[in-house]
């Protein structure tokens, strides 16, 4: 049985980086889980780690929690 670990670098802020692009749930689409893909801008998240994914804002100014790690 091959039982594959769940994909949380998004939960680390030490995996984070300004200016890396990322998929994010906006507020908004919690509910639908519709990502929104952009770049890093700021790193809202103080802790070290957290369960929903580190909040980051985008270039965009928009703020979600970011779901995957794309560069």
């Amino acid at each position: 049985m091959n039982l594959k670990m769940p994909h949380t670098k998004n939960m680390f802020r030490e995996n984070i980086k300004l200016g890396q692009e990322v998929a994010v749930v906006l507020k908004k689409d919690q509910r639908t889980g519709k990502r929104t893909v952009g770049n890093v801008r700021a790193i809202l998240t103080s802790a070290p780690f957290h369960t929903r994914g580190i909040k980051v804002m985008l270039h965009t100014r928009q703020v979600g929690r970011v779901q995957e790690i794309l560069s």
